[in-house]
C-alpha cells in the first residue's frame, strides 16, 4: 500500500523557560536556564534542592478551579499544551470529522503528585481509608488523553504510551503510523510530566541520577561537560498536531515540517543504565533512517537525549559516531535539556518542538553550561556549546531514551 504523508500543523509548549510556544522559542534561542530552587515542596532535607519548574502559570486561566481539582498536574499541563496546539493548527473542529481524530499522549509516571498526596494522607491518619473519590482517575496515566478527548470531542484512537523517558516519542510514532496508514486524518500527540514532588526528587536522588549542584543550580545541567554530575528534573510538556498532508492542504493549513520516520529499539541490558556501547541508541537511529528512506548524510541536526549523566552522554555519542561516520563531524548536535532539564515522559515532545523550531528558523538551539571538555568525547563533534548557531537545517533527528532500555527516535523534514 502507498503510505500517506504526515505533517506537523500545530504546536503548543509549556516549559521551564516559557509557558507558550513563542516564549519557549525565545528561551531556547537565547540559551536560558530554567533551573531554580524547588518551590513545590520544602526540599531543605533533600540532596537535590533545585529543579526546572514551570513558572508564573495561572492555571485558572485555562481550567476552572472545580475542574482542575479533578486532574493531576500532569493532566493540567496536557490540557494547556494540547489546546494551544489545536488553536495553533487552525483546525475548525465543527468542520472536520472528529471520528477520525485521535489523541495519543505520553507520560512516563502520570499522576505522581496525586498518588503521593493520597498515600501520605492515609499513612498519617488513623488507618481509616479516606481517599479522594478522584484519586484513581487523577493518578492513572491515561487520564491525560481521556480528559483531552472529552474537552475536544476527538473520537478516534485515544490512549497514553508509557515507556519511561521515551514515552512521548513513542506516542508521536504511534500517531505518525495511524495517519500514514490512513486510519485517522489528524492526531493530537505529545507528552507531559509533573514529577517535581517529594517522591520524584527523593526517588531519583536514591538512584544517584540527579545533579546535586545546589550552590550553582543554574548551570547544573551540563550535557557533555567533564564535570556533569546528573540530570536536572524538569516539568511541563508539549503538544503537536500531526495531520495527513492532503487533509492539511485542503484546509489551507500552515505546515511546520513533515514527519518522515520513526525508530525504536531496546537495549535489553539494564533497568536504568544504557548499554555501554550505545547499541540500542545506534539501532534506534538506524531504524528511523531506514523508515524515512534517507541516508545518514541527509541529517543536519540531532537533538540528543543528552541528559547530563556521566554514563549516558558518552554512550549516545558513541552511537552517533558509529552510525554517521565522518558525517558526524559535519552535523550540529545539541541537548536542550541543558536549558529545560529532563521532562521524563514529556521530554520527547518538547524536544521534537525544539527540532522543528530549528528547521523553521534555520537556527540550532545551544547546549548551554559547557565549561570543561570531556576527554572521552571527540572534540571534532559540533555540540553547539553555549550559543545558537545558524545553519541550513533540512532534516532534524530527535532522540529520547528511557529507563528499561527503551530507545526512540523521530525524524522531521523541512517542507
Amino acid at each position: 500500500m502507498i503510505l500517506k504523508r504526515v505533517v506537523v500543523t500545530g504546536m503548543g509548549a509549556l516549559t521551564p523557560i516559557g509557558n507558550t510556544l513563542s516564549e519557549y522559542k525565545e528561551g531556547l534561542f537565547s540559551g536560558t536556564s530554567g533551573a531554580g530552587p524547588i518551590t513545590r515542596f520544602d526540599a531543605t532535607k533533600f540532596k537535590t534542592r533545585f529543579a526546572c519548574e514551570v513558572k508564573g502559570l495561572d492555571m485558572a486561566q485555562f481550567i476552572p478551579r472545580q475542574e482542575a481539582r479533578k486532574m493531576d498536574l500532569f493532566t493540567q499541563f496536557a490540557v494547556v499544551v494540547g489546546e494551544e496546539a489545536v488553536r495553533d493548527s487552525g483546525l475548525d473542529l465543527e468542520k472536520v470529522n472528529l471520528d477520525r481524530a485521535g489523541i495519543i499522549w505520553g507520560s512516563g509516571i502520570g499522576g505522581l503528585k496525586t498518588f503521593e498526596e493520597e498515600v501520605l494522607s492515609f499513612g498519617n491518619g488513623d488507618g481509616t481509608p479516606r481517599f479522594n473519590p478522584f484519586f484513581i482517575p487523577k493518578m492513572i496515566a491515561d487520564s491525560a488523553s481521556g480528559i483531552l478527548s472529552m474537552r475536544m470531542g476527538f473520537r478516534g484512537p485515544t490512549y497514553v504510551t508509557v515507556s519511561a523517558c521515551a514515552s512521548s516519542n513513542n506516542a508521536m510514532i504511534d500517531a505518525f503510523n495511524y495517519i500514514r496508514l490512513g486510519k485517522i486524518d489528524f492526531c493530537l500527540t505529545g507528552g507531559s510530566e509533573a514529577a517535581v514532588t517529594q517522591a520524584g526528587v527523593g526517588g531519583f536522588n536514591s538512584l544517584k541520577a540527579l545533579s546535586e549542584r545546589n550552590d550553582d543550580y543554574s548551570t547544573a545541567s551540563r550535557p557533555y561537560d567533564k564535570e556533569r554530575d546528573g540530570f536536572v528534573l524538569g516539568e511541563g510538556g508539549a503538544g503537536l498536531i500531526l495531520e495527513e498532508y492532503e487533509h492539511a492542504l485542503a484546509r489551507g493549513a500552515k505546515i511546520y515540517a513533515e514527519v518522515i520516520g520513526g525508530g525504536m529499539s531496546s537495549d535489553a541490558y539494564h533497568i536504568t543504565a544504557p548499554h555501554p556501547d550505545g547499541i540500542g541508541a545506534y539501532m534506534c537511529m538506524k531504524n528511523a533512517l531506514e523508515d524515512a528512506e534517507i541516508s545518514p548524510e541527509d541529517i543536519d541536526y540531532i537533538n540528543t537525549h543528552g541528559t547530563s549523566t556521566p554514563i549516558g552522554d558518552p554512550q549516545e555519542i558513541k552511537a552517533i559516531e558509529r552510525l554517521f561516520g565522518e558525517h558526524a563531524y559535519k552535523l550540529n548536535i545539541s541537548s536542550t535539556k541543558s536549558m529545560i532539564g529532563h521532562l521524563l515522559g514529556g521530554a520527547g515532545a518538547v524536544e521534537a518542538v525544539a527540532s522543528i523550531l530549528a528547521i523553521q528558523h534555520q537556527l540550532i538551539p545551544p547546549t548551554i553550561n559547557h565549561f570543561t571538555d570531556d576527554p572521552d568525547i571527540n572534540p571534532r563533534l559540533n555540540l553547539t556549546f553555549n550559543k545558537p548557531q545558524s545553519r541550513t537545517v533540512n532534516i532534524a533527528l530527535s532522540n529520547t531514551f528511557g529507563f528499561g532500555g527503551h530507545n526512540t527516535c523521530v525524524i522531521f523534514r523541512k517542507m
